[in-house]
């Protein structure tokens, strides 16, 4: 109580200067972004931008889609641009890619990768070869995005990785993110391109969330699709992962002495 009266009796110069050499403030502390959400913010913020682009698929409507991704996104736009599908992968990528052939910009969401089998026509022969056979005459700007890869208990039909399938159709672009940052640049430049693009998100990474660096945030950020993205610089040749492989090499690197100056790089394009 005596050194309180103290401070008060005191000029409001020397109080200040007290005050400021005991008190300091803490760093902000940094912005965390799940993977989940970073990927509905770049669809809402191309959605924003481009009123050709359209989202589709199994549930992305009212139910805000079967892992939330498009969250929000069926109220602030409606019927028209966030639409919902029967279960007929087919029909519905079919009708996706002859959207995009007239000019829209569509966003077709599989529930599962492994469900795209059903559409599997429709993205290789129409949307992948269209622009070739047409001697680019014709774009197809389109985008198949959705879970891929091992998850957790959903079975042999829900699990299983189509990278290396699509990384070997010529005609398509495929991407895989890993971390927030990567999953809302890729979904964006996914959705500028004029060739068709698969993006494959990983299940397992939706509800993780990462720092989000103020670059990031901005409207105008993008991740060039073709290109691997340094995530540990090393002085030996780099090693590749990706999805979650790039935390695990990430991390096995950081604890053994032998993987010091080694250099890992996620293959964000594939």
């Amino acid at each position: 109580m005596a050194a309180v009266s103290g401070l008060v009796r005191r000029p409001l110069r020397e109080v200040s200067g007290l005050l400021k050499r005991r008190f300091h403030w803490t760093a902000r502390a940094a912005l965390q972004v799940t993977v989940r959400d970073a990927i509905n913010q770049g669809m809402d913020e191309e959605l924003e931008r481009d009123e050709k682009v359209f989202l589709l698929g199994e549930e992305v409507a009212q139910y805000d889609g079967a892992y939330k991704v498009s969250r929000g996104l069926w109220k602030k736009y409606g019927d028209k641009r966030i639409i919902d599908t029967p279960i007929s992968e087919m029909g519905f990528a079919g009708i996706a890619v002859g959207a995009a052939m007239a000019g829209l910009r569509p966003i077709c969401e599989f529930m599962t990768f492994n469900f795209s089998m059903q559409a599997i026509d429709q993205v290789i022969n129409s949307a992948a070869k269209t622009y070739y056979m047409s001697g680019g005459l014709q774009s197809v700007p389109i985008v198949f995005r959705g879970p891929n890869g091992a998850s957790a208990g959903v079975a042999a039909q829900h699990s299983q990785c189509f990278a290396a399938w699509y990384g070997h159709c010529p005609g398509l672009k495929v991407v895989s993110p890993w971390n927030s940052e990567d999953a809302k640049g890729l979904i964006k430049s996914a959705i500028r391109d004029n060739n068709p693009v698969v993006v494959l998100e990983n299940e397992l990474m939706y509800g993780v969330p990462f720092e989000f660096p103020p670059e990031a945030q901005s409207k105008d950020f993008l991740i060039p699709i073709g290109k691997a993205k340094i995530e540990r610089q090393g002085r030996l040749p780099h090693s590749s992962a990706h999805w979650n492989e790039v935390e695990l090499k990430t991390s096995r690197m950081n604890k053994s002495h032998s993987w010091l100056h080694s250099g890992v790089a996620s293959s964000v394009s594939i």
